[in-house]
């Protein structure tokens, strides 16, 4: 398999508190990487100095052999890379369809690739996620399980290589999770979308990823399979439990 990203040694500090110890992991082209663990481990920390929301105290980030450690989130964007976030980050006061020609429309001033039709992306994107009955609807009315879909596909508007999931199944129902993962499974493996998923509902990271890296107080504890995740007793005892009782 190749990697599309590669994040190496990174280490934050705030004011002498670490973050994050020397963390290096990859994600594969193609595939969805889970990124797990407690509260507090480091996770949304890591997706920021990924997306260049925060200056790592020292590492590097590359995408695609490209390195991004000193680049601008707009760069970085531009570049390939997509995420959401733990709180919604949508724009309520417009339909769903409007918040992802928004996006488009900013995608398309990224000067990377060719330009294409913002609406028509945006009904093929609403067609694969399921939003076409919601199309016309302002997101202030969506429950908070069928936001976080729309999330995911307004980062599916800037073409993205590698799209950063932060907990996206936050708020949706048992249905809705499970949709939701079917929904995602499908779009990486046809289209070959590369996806990087914090989520605390561990069935739905063991169901849904490739490959799996557990952060534990800032320090990278374990990277497997989902099944080597499983069977692995470091974490199992850090986060996991009994095996029976959480997978």
């Amino acid at each position: 398999m190749t990697s599309l990203l590669d994040v190496s040694h990174v280490s934050v500090s705030f004011r002498g508190t670490k973050a994050l110890i020397d963390v290096s992991f990859d994600c594969q082209a193609g595939q969805i990487t889970g990124l797990i663990g407690p509260n507090g481990a480091g996770k949304t920390t890591m997706f920021n100095v990924i997306s260049g929301l925060l200056k790592p105290t020292s590492g590097a980030i590359v995408l695609d052999g490209l390195d991004l450690s000193k680049a601008k989130p707009a760069k970085r964007a531009r570049q390939g890379i997509s995420r959401t976030f733990q709180r919604l980050e949508l724009f309520v006061s417009l339909t769903v369809r409007e918040n992802l020609i928004v996006a488009g429309e900013i995608r398309n001033s990224f000067g990377r690739g060719e330009r294409f039709d913002v609406g028509a992306e945006a009904d093929r994107v609403m067609s694969l996620l399921d939003l076409v009955d919601v199309a016309d609807v302002d997101v202030a009315a969506l429950p908070t399980g069928r936001a976080r879909v729309v999330e995911v596909a307004r980062a599916l508007m800037t073409r993205p290589k590698l799209v950063l999931l932060d907990e996206p199944a936050s708020g949706q129902s048992e249905e809705e999770t499970e949709r939701f993962g079917e929904l995602l499974r499908k779009l990486v493996d046809d289209s070959g979308l590369s996806v990087c998923l914090v989520e605390h509902d561990v069935p739905l990271v063991m169901r849904l990823c490739d490959r799996i890296h557990v952060l534990n107080f800032g320090e990278l504890l374990a990277s497997g399979t989902p099944e080597e995740i499983r069977q692995n007793t470091a974490v199992a005892d850090a986060y996991l439990g009994a095996p029976e009782e959480t997978i």
